[in-house]
């Protein structure tokens, strides 16, 4: 069972905010027994790590801002390496470098995914730290999905030490083209067949 994500994140503020609108007493029964262990990944975790093309990473500047950035590649860009380290290529974009140098001060982040299709979303919190391609680019080779095109300029690594899955209740189902295009391929199949027959006949009618 996961409970390092809300023992980490749940201060004495938090806690009181729970208590006064009643929700402390069932999180505290979640989390009897919690002794700091990461969160371990499991099978479902790393599925959906595995068919993500995108995700949100927060960090924290140098004054305390909080700083979210997308980022997005083929499915699986985000790679589950092992046990709870998971790491990704990072590519050449604006080359504003502000979630690399936050990390330089603080390696806390915070990973959100999303599962628009089934309604289901995770969040990740863990240590980060960037290897640079000159520093290492056998690990940053290894961690570039096959064909993309992009120009990738280091690696992150990222020890997860706490997960949680969010309830589905507002969040609504979005489909990429290619999921469309699964969904829809039975349908213009037997549209592609009816337009065949049709034809046929039509040719048919033509010889008489």
């Amino acid at each position: 069972m996961a409970r390092n994500y809300r023992t980490t994140l749940f201060d004495e503020d938090i806690r009181r905010l729970q208590e006064l609108h009643g929700s402390r007493a069932s999180y505290a029964k979640l989390d009897a027994g919690a002794d700091g262990t990461p969160d371990v990944l499991t099978a479902k975790e790393i599925a959906l790590l595995a068919e993500r093309d995108s995700f949100y990473i927060a960090s924290v500047t140098a004054d305390g801002w909080p700083y979210l950035q997308h980022r997005g590649g083929p499915a699986g860009f985000l790679r589950h390496i092992d046990g709870n380290r998971i790491g990704f290529a990072d590519y050449r974009g604006n080359r504003q470098y502000i979630s690399t140098a936050n990390l330089m001060r603080d390696d806390r982040v915070s990973l959100f995914l999303m599962d628009y299709p089934n309604k289901d979303r995770l969040k990740l919190i863990g240590h980060a730290r960037s290897i640079e391609l000159a520093d290492d680019p056998e690990l940053v080779a290894s961690l570039m999905p096959t064909g993309y095109r992009a120009i990738p300029e280091r690696a992150f690594l990222i020890d997860v030490i706490g997960w949680e899955w969010n309830c589905s209740q507002h969040i609504t189902p979005r489909f990429t083209e290619a999921e469309i295009a699964a969904a829809i391929q039975p349908m213009a199949a037997e549209l592609n067949h009816l337009r065949a027959e049709i034809a046929a006949l039509r040719a048919e009618k033509e010889k008489t």
